[in-house]
């Protein structure tokens, strides 16, 4: 058997503020929470359930916010990409940046069907197609 993709990091000042701002984007919970280190997942998921889908396939890792006192440099050599699954592309553009988003120019010329975005601490993400129904089709 092969490892799975079970954790990611994400650097921050200020996990509290990135845990407010990522569990709203993605209907999250906090999983975990200790001084400067903050788990977040999707909610429901009892340990044991958990540890059998783990070994039987993928499920979609938590990401661990951790406090670190080093300030982000540069565009960030992995991010997260998100899709909407209940509204249009634009509507999930404009709620996000409702929670604290902004733009972020990394390059993209403008024809993208992706648009980029950046988390409150300058996290760079993509918010992809709407999987939406009446959006998105096979």
């Amino acid at each position: 058997m092969a490892s799975r993709l079970t954790e990611i990091s994400l650097d921050c000042h200020d996990p509290d503020r990135l845990t407010e701002f990522w569990t709203a984007v993605l209907d999250w919970v906090v999983l975990h929470r200790e001084p400067g280190l903050v788990e977040i997942g999707p909610a429901g998921r009892d340990d044991a359930d958990l540890l059998d889908a783990v070994r039987s396939g993928p499920v979609a890792p938590t990401i661990f916010l951790a406090q670190v006192p080093e300030d982000k440099v540069t565009k960030n050599r992995v991010h997260f990409d998100v899709s909407p699954v209940d509204r249009s592309h634009d509507d999930e553009v404009e709620r996000i940046l409702a929670l604290g988003a902004t733009r972020a120019d990394i390059g993209q010329s403008g024809e993208e069907s992706w648009t980029v975005l950046a988390d409150p601490e300058g996290n760079e993400f993509c918010v992809l197609r709407s999987l939406a129904p009446g959006h998105f089709s096979l």
